[in-house]
């Protein structure tokens, strides 16, 4: 890569940092701002990009669990979104045409439905790195969100399948054959250990099953996104994903500067972008009178619609497909750029304040909400223990298993992964499973009897959020949290929590401690 590419992402990244956006949005500036200067993107970039969303498809399907697919509001709720939205944005298409708006009016009935399916898509990046910033992966609105997206990628691959003629080949049965030696598979991964080696097998296996698939004429990145949910039950690969995270954000950086290179933009194709940004907020609506239709509470249908409205980079591949048929002009290529770019901004913009936003407005919201619940929301009463860890990770349960084993006020677990729990349960650890950033979480509990909150998450964001949380419950205990910063203890602490612990610092001492109590007793008196 040009080291101009490097000097202007980086420049841009921080600008957008600078002024509490994301980076990501930096990068998109950076590439418009690359290509109207004059600059080109080669060969290096679009490699860099196809990396990126290769290695981001494989670490979704490691964390992916395949029966939330099946989910009715999955499955379903994806397919009536999509249907509901062709048929509005093809009227929406023929009411600018009718109005004689360039471009739309030269668009026929196929082709505008074309339009209106490639709009349909919600980002895969924009929506995954949104959920990463945010600590929202495991959440219930972020797995419903990931699973959605999941459905439509499939969705996508099948098109592409029919609109190119590029069918599958015979030989793409023996991917079964996977299943077959998956126990060699699992005693390699085993065999790895955890060095160097960990991150070089995640690309083997990222890559590796890229290329299987394309050799049978299956599209690379699904065959990525399979392979990484054929070896999530695997106990490494919670790990291997944590080895690919940074190399994944790198790689991405390239797909967000390679959209501004698409074609150099005019005001009245900007002007044209932004009559289809109208559209985004009644794929919002949309989302989200389907997920209430279909039991979801409130609030995580309202955070799933949010994070799920936007364009997808699956518009530029149709459109892409159009111009080569010569159904479209190559300036509907900038057009769905920009208006995939747009729907970036906003989304990352407005789900900063998402939680703010469903706060301000619950009670409208909650007016859609249906009397019926799905049985994963709703929220048995936890145990009366006084203390109560959120987030049973590694430090979590570090702390459970201390508190339990040394103290006369027991502690029990939270957290927003069902599967841990169920794990965790079968442990016989008191552990329950909850949104505490989700306000009908805390609205559902006596708190009269809970004296400390201890947040073990890695998250700022999602420390703040929590006690927000409690604070509008009326909790009136004490809240402890952990932070890997000074700067992050710090903000913590202005933000009200009682008591914040520096991992690192906490861990030395605990080391010390615990190494201290090896010397001989003896020792005491020199």
């Amino acid at each position: 890569m040009d080291f101009i590419w490097i000097l202007f992402a980086f420049t841009c990244g921080l600008g957008a940092k600078s002024i509490s956006l994301p980076p990501s949005i930096g990068f998109l500036a950076a590439g418009f701002i690359l290509n109207i200067a004059g600059y080109q993107a080669d060969d290096s970039l679009s490699l860099l990009s196809d990396l990126g969303i290769t290695i981001m498809l494989f670490t979704i399907g490691l964390k992916l669990n395949v029966k939330n697919l099946f989910k009715t509001e999955v499955w379903l709720g994806c397919s009536l979104h999509t249907l509901l939205w062709i048929v509005v944005t093809i009227t929406f298409i023929k009411i600018l045409a009718l109005m004689s708006v360039s471009y739309f009016s030269e668009l026929d009935l196929m082709t505008a439905a074309l339009i209106a399916f490639a709009l349909s898509f919600s980002s895969t990046v924009c929506v995954i790195k949104l959920l990463e910033e945010n600590g929202e992966m495991r959440t219930r609105h972020g797995k419903l969100a990931v699973s959605i997206l999941v459905i439509q990628d499939i969705i996508a691959v099948a098109f592409l399948v029919a609109a190119t003629g590029k069918m599958p080949s015979v030989w793409a049965f023996s991917l079964l054959g996977l299943f077959l030696i998956k126990p060699l598979i699992n005693r390699v991964i085993n065999h790895v250990g955890h060095g160097e080696l960990i991150p070089l097998m995640g690309f083997f296996l990222a890559l590796g099953s890229y290329e299987l698939f394309e050799l049978v004429n299956i599209k690379g990145d699904l065959g990525a996104l399979l392979v990484g949910m054929y070896l999530a039950s695997h106990i490494k690969a919670t790990e291997i994903n944590k080895a690919l995270m940074g190399f994944k954000d790198i790689f991405l950086i390239g797909f967000f500067l390679s959209i501004g290179f698409t074609a150099v933009p005019t005001l009245e194709m900007l002007g044209l972008a932004t009559l289809l940004i109208l559209l985004i907020p009644i794929k919002f609506m949309m989302f989200y009178g389907i997920f209430s239709l279909l039991k979801m509470r409130c609030r995580s249908a309202f955070l799933s619609a949010l994070s799920l409205s936007n364009f997808s980079e699956f518009g530029l591949i149709v459109g892409a497909l159009s111009v080569s048929s010569g159904w479209l002009s190559n300036d509907w290529l900038v057009i769905l750029a920009l208006s995939m770019a747009i729907s970036f901004i906003l989304t990352n913009i407005l789900y900063r304040f998402a939680h703010t936003l469903f706060a301000k407005h619950r009670g409208f919201l909650s007016l859609f909400e249906r009397q019926a619940k799905l049985e994963e929301d709703s929220f048995c009463q936890p145990s009366q223990r006084p203390i109560v860890i959120i987030g049973m990770g590694r430090v979590g349960m570090g702390a459970y298993q201390a508190i339990n084993s040394h103290s006369t006020n027991p502690a029990w677990g939270l957290d927003a992964d069902k599967e841990k729990i169920n794990w965790l349960t079968s442990q016989d650890v008191e552990a329950y499973y909850g949104d505490a950033e989700d306000i009908h979480f805390w609205e559902s509990m006596d708190l009269s009897k809970l004296e400390l909150v201890l947040l073990a998450l890695p998250s700022v964001q999602d420390a703040i959020s929590i006690t927000t949380q409690l604070n509008a419950a009326n909790y009136q205990g004490k809240i402890a949290a952990v932070a890997r910063y000074d700067d992050e203890r710090l903000q913590l602490e202005e933000f009200g929590i009682d008591k914040v612990f520096n991992f690192y610092t906490e861990a030395g001492v605990g080391f010390a401690e615990e190494s201290l109590a090896l010397l001989p007793k003896a020792c005491d008196n020199h």
